[in-house]
């Protein structure tokens, strides 16, 4: 024993690790991306690509569409009448119903609309409901609009609300739900359903990425083993 003393046997450096250290972080400083609150993009990603919105808007323009109008005179109902024949057929496009559903879906999706007044020969002729994105309200000194401007094209039209239309008819009739914030153009519905909008959007659209992938999640969360002292 003298001559082959006894050596204990080489043990390996104790090896420590974190539990945490074969952890995947999987860490993002994305912001989430809204939905601008245009009339634009409210239409495209609400009304066109949301079922749900979409189905919401033609409940409340349908309804608004099946509104009949009883004309009455000194108590008294009146069958035959121009402006009920104008009513039917406000123009050569668009029945009354047509015409009562545009207003309510421009409403819901813009929180405005707005409807033209055509005069020929002094009488009121017909009535064009007008696109809200393109219709700018012109206040006057009184705070109050005066004039309203379309534009399209590269092109505008200034109507002049003085009454001088059919009847001392002003052209423009300018409908907006209430707006807390602003004295001219009203808040839409849709903008207040933005959030869950976008949140009903994203959630399809990822179910939709997923099943394009095989249902193979493109990453996992996971440990490796643990090494104990």
């Amino acid at each position: 024993m003298k001559l082959f003393p006894f050596r204990r046997p080489a043990v390996p450096p104790e090896a420590k690790a974190s539990r945490t250290q074969s952890l995947i972080a999987l860490i993002g400083g994305h912001r989430p991306q809204w939905t601008p609150r245009d009339y634009a993009a409210l239409a495209r990603e609400g009304y066109q690509r949301n079922a749900v919105a979409h189905r919401c808007v033609r409940l409340v323009a349908e309804a608004v569409g099946q509104v009949s109008f009883t004309l009455l005179e000194g108590g008294r109902e009146i069958a035959a009448h121009p402006l009920i024949d104008l009513l039917a057929r406000p123009n050569a496009r668009l029945g009354g119903a047509g015409l009562l559903e545009a207003l309510a879906a421009h409403l819901m999706i813009a929180g405005n609309a707005y409807v033209e007044a055509v005069a020929l020969g002094g009488e009121l002729r017909e009535l064009h409901v007008l696109r809200p994105d393109r219709m700018r309200v012109v206040p006057g000194a009184d705070g109050w609009a005066e004039a309203y401007e379309y534009s399209v094209g590269g092109r505008s039209v200034r109507f002049v609300q003085d009454g001088a239309g059919a009847g001392g008819i002003a052209p423009i009739l300018h409908v907006a739900l209430f707006n807390p914030l602003d004295d001219h153009y009203g808040a839409p519905p849709l903008e207040a359903a933005q959030m869950a909008l976008d949140l009903h959007n994203a959630a399809g659209a990822w179910n939709k990425a997923l099943l394009d992938n095989a249902a193979r999640p493109s990453g996992a969360l996971g440990s490796g083993p643990i090494n104990l002292p």
